[in-house]
This record gives structure tokens, sequence and C-alpha cells, in this order.
């Protein structure tokens, strides 16, 4: 086990629960997309220190989904907003 690896994943693991956490409808959305976005930039970070490629893909991917979504989630807000 490499623990940059772990620790990648153990990002993915703290943005889906910062998900549930965030949720709802008073729920303040440029916070929530702001810490997807810290935590999954932080896991790619750690994904690539692992320098195992098995970690760096699947922290890599997991991490990039999430990344993906925050933009396209900031991307929401922006055309919603006049």
């Amino acid at each position: 086990m490499n623990k940059f690896g772990v620790i990648s994943l153990l990002m993915f693991i703290s943005s889906i629960i910062a998900f549930y956490i965030l949720r709802g409808p008073d729920a303040d959305i440029y916070i929530g997309i702001k810490v997807f976005s810290v935590l999954s930039i932080i896991g790619i970070v750690f994904a690539l220190m692992s320098r195992n490629k098995l970690w760096v893909l699947i922290g890599g991917i997991l991490n990039f989904c999430i990344l993906v979504m925050s933009f396209f989630l900031l991307l929401a807000m922006g055309i919603g907003e006049p």
C-alpha cells in the first residue's frame, strides 16, 4: 500500500462526504464548489506523488471526475444567474 495513493482515495471519499454535508435548499453552492475543487486537486497531486501506476490511475480518475463535476456545477451556476 502506498501512503500517497491511499491519501488520494481519502480525498475522494472526503469529497463525497462533503457533498452530503453541504446539500440542501439553503446550502451555499459556491462554498461547495470551492471545497470540491480543492479536495480534488489535492487528491490528484497525491495520486501523482504515489508514482505507482495503479494508484495514479485510480486516484487520478476518481478525483478528476469530482473536478469535472465541480466545473459543471460552476458553469451551471454562471448560466443560471443573470
